[in-house]
């Protein structure tokens, strides 16, 4: 269907930014025309016991590194990796995607060469593509080598976000302290663990498995890059600049602590990205930044890694956006949830998958549905008490998918 083509949505119950009502919606090039207005000559869809609601918006996403690697050190081409992406996307109600792309030091899934590969096969295919697909350059701080695409990327016309991230620093953490309570990175007095012990080894299988290399080369690479730690925090800065020069949105990872979030805040950075302890959130919360969290979190009713409840996080508002993680469908899965969990009124949580991560993003134009704003659309079918499923996805007033169940 051609984004021009007139369409009126008639019955659907739609989730506006502060209620959910039956009402007409209809589009018109692109964008949504009149609320409760006149046909016009509009082609019909019968939403009638269905549900309306603005297309998702996923600011940090990785499951397309399952594309990209079926299995661990099983690599698949680009291309298909990335159709097959996008077609998850659609069928899952994200109409826009950061694609959380990790620029590493290590070598295969997580590699500058990889990264490069990404966004040139993301602009070659944009033509083809049915969602609107951008990337979180979600930078490993050490990896040096990434500066240049991070330039390159940040010159593409689809805006990409920033993500600052310390994997290097976690991976090297003494085992003796909490993850969710680690020192600042940059710390001088940063406790560091035995790189010559086995458990490290051991630690390091998953790694070195995605890099295609044996345990005791992946020891002696990070070992290597640990050496780059006083480097650090100039490139950042470097990174930093980079990214307020042109006013992308921008993001810290992981955040342990009140000077970690600060320092980042300070750069640029006014994304706390599932901030690890209730601590940093509220001082997040305090300066005005948004706080990001994981959507499978809320979905599965807690923390794969023991970290904070998402749940408990939007119902003490230390909670701005929910993005998919690892698994696309749990956006809306964790919105269904929370729902039956009483958490918050649905037009609130819709807020967080949808309009709230649009505007962090400074996507104003998507996010809601309202007279003037893009029609990026989902009509979902919601049977009381059961899972909620997309039959159809618009996208600027392009049908991006639609399912025809059997029933």
């Amino acid at each position: 269907m051609s984004e021009f083509a007139a369409t009126q949505i008639e019955g659907a119950s739609v989730v506006f930014d502060d209620r959910v009502e039956t009402a007409a919606v209809r589009f018109e090039g692109g964008r949504i025309t009149t609320v409760d207005g006149p046909r016009d000559g509009a082609r019909l869809v019968d939403g009638s016991g269905l549900l309306l609601a603005p297309a998702l918006v996923d600011l940090h996403g990785d499951a397309f590194e399952r594309q990209l690697m079926p299995r661990p050190g099983v690599t698949v081409p680009v291309e298909p990796a990335l159709l097959e992406t996008d077609r998850q996307l659609a069928a899952n109600g994200v109409g826009t995607a950061y694609h959380a792309l990790t620029l590493g030091w290590e070598p295969g899934l997580r590699s500058v060469a990889m990264g490069r590969a990404v966004i040139d096969g993301l602009k070659a295919l944009e033509p083809r593509l049915t969602v609107e697909n951008r990337v979180q350059l979600r930078w490993e701080t050490f990896c040096f080598e990434a500066i240049d695409l991070i330039r390159d990327a940040l010159a593409q016309p689809l805006a990409p976000a920033i993500g600052f991230n310390d994997h290097t620093s976690m991976a090297m953490l003494d085992p003796s302290v909490p993850l969710q309570e680690r020192p600042f990175d940059h710390a001088p007095d940063y406790p560091v663990v035995d790189v010559e012990s086995s458990a490290f080894a051991a630690k390091m299988e998953t790694r070195a498995k995605r890099s295609h290399m044996s345990a005791a080369d992946f020891v002696r690479l990070i070992r290597g890059i640990w050496d780059r730690r006083p480097e650090v925090p100039a490139a950042i800065a470097t990174v930093a600049a980079e990214g307020r020069a042109v006013g992308v949105p921008m993001l810290s990872h992981d955040d342990s602590r009140i000077e970690t979030r600060a320092y980042y805040r300070g750069l640029g950075a006014r994304l706390s990205e599932f901030p690890m302890n209730r601590t940093v959130a509220r001082a997040a919360r305090e300066a005005g930044d948004i706080i990001v969290c994981g959507a499978p979190n809320a979905a599965r009713g807690g923390s794969h890694m023991g970290s904070l409840a998402a749940a408990d996080m939007i119902r003490d508002d230390l909670c701005d956006v929910l993005a998919s993680d690892y698994f696309y469908p749990a956006m809306l899965l964790a919105v269904a949830r929370l729902k039956a969990d009483g958490v918050a009124p649905l037009s609130r949580l819709w807020a967080l998958v949808s309009g709230n991560p649009a505007r962090a993003s400074g996507l104003d134009d998507r996010g809601s549905v309202a007279v003037g704003k893009r029609a990026d659309l989902i009509l979902i079918d919601w049977p009381d008490g059961s899972t909620p499923s997309v039959l159809t996805t618009w996208v600027a007033g392009r049908q991006a998918y639609r399912a025809d169940p059997a029933g």
